[in-house]
């Protein structure tokens, strides 16, 4: 999978996001801090590709904001 754009949550969030990103089957994957993402304490990424603008809106509806770019 490319890496297009994430979001970071706290690790309180995981489960109901996990499972509804799972229902609506968009792709995702959830990634741990490291030296390309550097998040706040307690937080992980989902990251997602690029996709359809369709696709993007339950996104930007499930998150409630834009997702910032991953880093390259």
């Amino acid at each position: 999978m490319e890496k297009s754009f994430y979001y970071s949550v706290s690790w309180s969030e995981v489960n109901y996001l996990k499972e509804t990103l799972q229902s609506i089957e968009i792709p995702f994957a959830i990634e741990q801090p490291s030296d390309k993402l550097q998040l706040a304490a307690g937080e992980v990424a989902f990251v997602f590709p690029d996709m359809h603008v369709r696709v993007y809106r339950h996104i930007h509806e499930l998150f409630g904001s834009h997702g910032r770019a991953y880093p390259r």
